[in-house]
């Protein structure tokens, strides 16, 4: 008898492992493979580099938000806190691509650029990767050509905040401007540098092409999903 319900279980636990995880937390972690391990590492360093680059931009943009409270708020709503501030409908319902054309559109739906930059390149992550929203995978299985049209997006990104400018002529986000003593603060370029790499060893591990990788200035923002 006992030998029977010992083979039972032995069949369900190995069951559980060909069948793969439906809602990946710590749990799910501890049963996949070591590549999902390291991606879901990756996202969630993914939405401390954003988190980051939004404190960063608000910092340089203040024009976008003045008031430093209501600019935390703004980012932990981006992240799904409790918060005082809610996402309006204009930015809440947009995919990431989308976002992402409106922030550096000549007439975005609501003045501050940062916030929706920043809600554009969250959004991102969460479709590329499938989190749901929250900073895990809710699955084993990545899309690599999501990842792929990710790495365009946020190279896309990286490129418009050093070229875009409004009807006046003036940059429509400041970052690597150097000060009046000459000097650059590259942290900008590091945040976006960083999350470009996790994401190129993202795509490597789930066997995608680095000739798929080529940035193609002036190129759109690709729908993800």
């Amino acid at each position: 008898m006992r030998r029977i319900v010992f083979s039972i279980l032995l069949v369900v636990f190995l069951l559980s492992l060909l069948c793969g995880c439906s809602g990946l937390g710590k749990k799910c972690a501890d049963i996949c493979s070591p590549d999902v391990k390291i991606i879901s590492y990756h996202v969630r360093k993914h939405y401390e580099s954003i988190m980051l680059f939004g404190k960063k931009l608000y910092a340089k943009n203040p024009r976008y938000e003045p008031d430093p409270n209501m600019r935390r708020e703004k980012l932990k709503a981006v992240f799904g806190k409790i918060s005082t501030f809610a996402i309006p409908s204009s930015l809440s319902l947009p995919l990431s691509h989308e976002l992402l054309m409106l922030a550096f559109s000549q007439d975005p739906p609501v003045r501050d650029r940062v916030l929706i930059l920043i809600l554009g390149l969250k959004k991102g992550i969460d479709e590329a990767y499938d989190t749901g929203g929250g900073p895990f995978l809710t699955g084993c299985q990545i899309d690599v050509n999501r990842l792929e049209r990710l790495y365009n997006n946020i190279s896309q990104v990286n490129w418009r905040l050093k070229t875009y400018k409004d009807q006046k002529g003036l940059p429509l986000f400041l970052t690597n401007e150097a000060l009046e003593s000459g000097y650059i603060n590259m942290g900008f370029e590091v945040i976006m540098t960083r999350m470009l790499t996790r994401i190129q060893d993202d795509i490597y591990l789930r066997g995608g092409l680095e000739e798929n990788l080529t940035f193609r200035l002036g190129a759109l923002f690709l729908s993800i999903l």
